[in-house]
């Protein structure tokens, strides 16, 4: 991942819409950043939502999974929809690489006295977007006010309606913020990376046949530019056999050598008093 202040000047650069929000002036690069990553490690509250359909959803409903949370409003007919394009081309690759149901993805509507959930309804339909684990969903504005800050989100009202940092989250399955990725554009390791970590990495501590299995899959599922895709790289896990191989027989030879070594000798001294 490239350090996050070489990615400064994405953070800002794609910003519309129109709605409500704090009329406090908008902070630089530098400080839209630091707030941005400051927020890595913060649990984020129980808040609940409104999907498309008009029913509720509690935050706390969608933990036990790694969660992508992208904030985005209706009326922008730029940013957002890259980010929200984007996100649609990033999901089956995230899928292939780690597994259907491993992860969730939420798009938030943050203009709330605008973003409906018939206004996400129609703005996910238009952008062919929305799955079983995808959902698009509605708050109040004292939500929103406190998830944007929770989640180290910032936007203001700006001439075309909203400047805002161009930010996706990833969330843990405890609902702690793991990584930020910025920009409208970004190739899939800087999503699926972080995904990777969170799904495999757990199962590493189990310390079972499951857990190791998992450790297999996070070190050997890899990135291919060359088709856009992530493939399991057989060489990595025959490396790692004959690895594992190798300080084994090490170890059985050492083992052996010390058994066969002969015993050392007792200095014995005759008292002739």
């Amino acid at each position: 991942m490239p350090h996050p202040h070489r990615l400064a000047p994405v953070l800002l650069g794609a910003l519309l819409g129109i709605g409500v929000a704090s009329a406090a002036p908008p902070p630089n690069e530098q400080e839209a950043l630091k707030l941005s990553q400051a927020a890595i490690g913060r649990t984020l509250g129980d808040h609940h939502f409104v999907n498309t359909a008009g029913q509720p959803v509690a935050l706390s409903e969608l933990r036990g999974r790694p969660l992508v949370v992208s904030l985005v409003y209706t009326s922008c007919h730029d940013t957002c929809p890259t980010i929200t394009n984007q996100l649609s081309r990033m999901l089956p690759i995230a899928r292939d690489a780690l597994g259907a149901g491993r992860f969730r993805v939420v798009s938030i509507g943050f203009d709330a006295p605008n973003d409906t959930p018939e206004r996400m309804r129609a703005y996910a339909r238009s952008r062919g977007a929305g799955a079983d684990e995808w959902l698009f969903l509605s708050a109040d504005a004292a939500t929103i006010e406190v998830l944007t800050r929770e989640l180290g989100f910032q936007y203001f009202p700006s001439p075309r309606g909203f400047d805002h940092i161009a930010q996706t989250t990833v969330v843990d399955s405890n609902g702690r913020v793991y990584r930020q990725v910025y920009g409208d554009s970004f190739e899939p390791p800087a999503l699926v990376e972080p995904l990777k970590e969170l799904v495999f990495g757990t199962g590493m501590k189990s310390g079972n046949v499951s857990g190791w299995a998992e450790g297999i899959r996070l070190f050997c599922t890899v990135y291919d530019p060359a088709s856009g895709r992530y493939r399991f790289d057989y060489s990595l896990f025959v490396t790692l056999i004959v690895g594992v191989m190798s300080l084994g027989a090490v170890a059985i030879f050492i083992v052996r050598a010390w058994r066969h070594s002969p015993a050392p000798e007792v200095s014995r001294r005759t008292d002739t008093r």
